[in-house]
């Protein structure tokens, strides 16, 4: 089954561009948006998998829009495409709920790879994105807690890393995939995140999993 991809960007030609390129690889354009207010409307209204989203855009920004977007529909991810190519960015992106990131120099079957990705529940990382959010966080204070996550969270959190979905860890773990979401969440809460990719990154700075 085809992904439902929703595209964000002010710059039409480019949109028409990415569309083309989604369109031929066999994936679904379900919409465009040219703000970031009207991206988060058209979640609303078409229930993408996956947003490729802008972080400069008028009306609202790509990265307030990931926010609302990842806290009102959490079955739509987002991953970024835009110009900026700095940590800052990243992280800002990142931040807001967005699975991936993209520099608009990044060829279609990066971009195509890194959808089906976030598309599949993956964290859609790459080498130099876990890098550079890595520098970032180095000095960031780290919870005190020997035993901040009990073995079987750092198992489930490992196996996603790993590129593992809910789904998949649930069934290699022979547990109900409620059970995997259950513990993600208090992941979350341990590791003071509000997405699995911080929580991914957070885990590979403190030395509890290893990101392969």
């Amino acid at each position: 089954m085809p992904l439902k991809i929703l595209l964000a960007d002010d710059h039409q030609i480019l949109r028409e561009g990415v569309r083309r390129a989604f369109e031929s690889a066999g994936e679904e354009v379900v919409g465009e948006a040219e703000n970031g207010e009207e991206a988060v409307a058209l979640v609303e209204q078409l229930s993408p998998d996956v947003v490729l989203m802008d972080l400069s855009m008028p009306v609202l920004d790509g990265a307030t829009a990931t926010k609302r977007i990842t806290e009102r529909f959490p079955d739509t991810k987002v991953v970024v495409l835009t110009m900026h190519d700095d940590v800052a960015k990243t992280q800002e992106a990142l931040q807001a709920g967005a699975v991936g990131f993209l520099t608009k120099g990044s060829s279609f079957s990066d971009v195509h790879r890194t959808v089906t990705a976030a598309g599949e529940g993956l964290t859609a990382l790459t080498p130099e994105l876990a890098s550079s959010m890595l520098a970032i966080s180095d000095g960031a204070e780290s919870p005190d807690d020997d035993d901040l996550l009990s073995a079987r969270q750092v198992e489930i959190l490992q196996l996603i890393a790993d590129g593992m979905t809910t789904k998949q860890t649930a069934r290699e773990l022979g547990i109900a995939q409620k059970t995997v979401h259950n513990h993600l969440n208090a992941i979350y809460r341990r590791l003071d995140t509000q997405s699995l990719t911080h929580a991914v990154l957070s885990a590979v700075r403190l030395g509890i999993i290893d990101l392969n």
